[in-house]
Parts: C-alpha cells; structure tokens; sequence
C-alpha cells in the first residue's frame, strides 16, 4: 500500500501490523532521548487546511522522533490564502523533492485527490466527513490494550458503541471499516437527526437510544457535538441532547464493569460527557492522546521506512 487515504486500504494484517509496531514504538515515550533513525534523511510535510491541535502535534512529533525532516505549512500562511488552487500548491511542494505529505483539509475526497496527483506518499489526517484513517487506528490500539487489561484479547465478541454527532463526523465512518476488518461489533447511537445518510448499508447496528444498549457495551465512545457545523435545528437544546444522549455520571453508573470510555477529542464537558465520566478510572480519553504519537510513528514507518516504500 502506497498511500494510507482510508481504513479500506487496510486488510487485517496490515492493521494488526501497525498496531504492533505502535507497541514498540509507544516504548519510545518513555526513553529520555525520543530519537530513531528510521526515517533519517526523509521529508514529511505536514500540511493543514482546518485547525487541529492533537492530530497534527503528533504527526509533527512522530516524524521528528523517527528522525524525518518535518516540516509543518499551515493553509492561512501559504499561497492558498493568496487565492492558489490545492492542485497547484500540492504540486509546487512536490516538486521540491518531498517524500510524503500529512493532509488535512475540510473537503471529503481531497486527500484522494492530492494522492492522484502527487509522486509523493500521502497520509489523511481528516478529509471533510469522510474518514480520519489514523484516528480509528489509536482507538482502536487503546482499546486493544484496554482488553488485555481485563484479560481478553482480541476484538472477537467485543461491542462498541459509537454515541453523537455522527453525522458530521469522519471518525465514525474510519471506525466502522476499521472494527469491520478487526472482528469488533459496533452500535451507532444518536438522535435520527444526527444519523449520516445511508447509514443502514454500514452493516453495523443503529440505535436511536443509549439507555438500550448501553449496559451491553465493552467500549462506549463519545463523540463531540461539533457546534461549528450545527448550522441546523438538529436538536432542540444541549440540555435535552445531555439527557437523551450524554454520558452522564447516571449512565457511567450504568455501565458494566469492565467497560471503558474513549472520546477522540476535543470534549464538550457538561454537554455530550460529564466531567465525572471524562475523569472516571475507567476513562481511556489520554491514553487515546499518548496513543496517537505512537500509531502515527507505526504508521510514517510502515510506509517511509522500507526500501519500495510499500506498508507490509
């Protein structure tokens, strides 16, 4: 594999190669020097047309701490501003000899567009709300890791629920392939307003009530009302959607015992989690930060680190 645009692009060895080298790398971390130099003399641009803070602080910190030369161009800074075609930029940056790209951008599709038209890698860190590829892969290790925790192993069996604003997320659908390939079992939950169209041909469960499902549930992951998006009416007010639809500390109470809570960030507390849940023992939300530099590594290694550039 060549690019990594979607969590389709992985089969089940691929995904479980990954997660396992995020293992070691994780290790990394933990090292008073965080330097390997598996990708010395190697450039990654990290280029960003939407805002983010953890996605793109982990990918800058994944390259510099697999030795990259890393390089971070921010759209409101760049030509784009000027009035640039992404075409044109991605092909100006190109040309200038870079061997993969990071890229965020607001339109579904465009980290495909810019794969079709570059010689260089390209990694998706979020396209619109179309897929977040390397987020599902650190939930996915943290909720891995959870498991071993309390003695299981594997996904096999295992029931996620996906709760909130689906419709306007990118990280449910990359969710849903990924558990797809990995043998978890998902249930989307949210209000029929906030359903993404065409979500019964996903092959997952839909529910529209968390009370029904929630003490059936290994995982329960929360996801943000994004009130940026929240043009429309989806809901009448943040109060009735917290009681329908948060992760109060009632429902925390509700919950099984060996099950966990995992939350991609960032997080409206008081809104679609309580505080107390976001700080429950059982909570996986930072283990899902320190994830995601370790994923990330795994991921820059897969496919920089080997001589075709190919992930096997």
């Amino acid at each position: 594999m060549r690019h990594l645009l979607s969590c389709a692009d992985l089969d089940l060895t691929s995904a479980t190669a990954i997660l396992d080298l995020a293992e070691e790398m994780q290790q990394v971390q933990s090292r008073p020097v965080k330097k390997l130099p598996a990708l010395r003399g190697r450039t990654i641009v990290n280029i960003f047309f939407e805002d983010s803070t953890r996605t793109r602080t982990s990918f800058e910190i994944a390259g510099k701490w697999l030795s990259a030369d890393t390089i971070n161009v921010s759209a409101k800074g760049s030509s784009v501003s000027k009035g640039e075609s992404l075409r044109d930029t991605m092909l100006t940056l190109d040309a200038m000899g870079v061997d993969a790209f990071v890229i965020r951008h607001s339109s579904s599709g465009a980290a495909a567009q810019v794969a079709s038209w570059v010689r260089a890698q390209v990694v998706n860190a979020g396209d619109g709300q179309h897929e977040h590829p390397t987020q599902a892969l650190l939930d996915a290790y943290t909720m891995r890791q959870h498991f071993r925790r309390i003695g299981a192993e594997g996904f096999a069996g295992k029931r996620i629920a996906i709760v909130g604003d689906l419709l306007h997320s990118r990280v449910v659908r990359s969710n849903v392939l990924l558990q797809r390939i990995l043998g978890g079992e998902v249930v989307l939950v949210a209000p029929p307003t906030l359903l993404p169209t065409g979500v019964e041909s996903w092959g997952c469960e839909v529910s529209n009530s968390l009370d029904a499902v929630l003490d059936s549930c290994d995982i329960v992951m929360m996801l943000r009302v994004q009130r940026e998006r929240m043009a429309g009416g989806f809901f009448p007010t943040e109060r009735e959607y917290t009681e329908t639809y948060g992760l109060t500390p009632e429902r925390l109470a509700a919950m099984k015992p060996t099950a966990a809570i995992c939350h991609p960030g960032p997080m409206n507390r008081g809104v679609e989690i309580s505080s107390a849940a976001a700080d429950a023992a059982n909570s996986l939300v930072l283990e899902q930060v320190a994830a995601g530099v370790a994923i990330r590594m795994s991921v820059l290694y897969h496919l920089l680190g080997s001589d075709e550039g190919a992930m096997h």
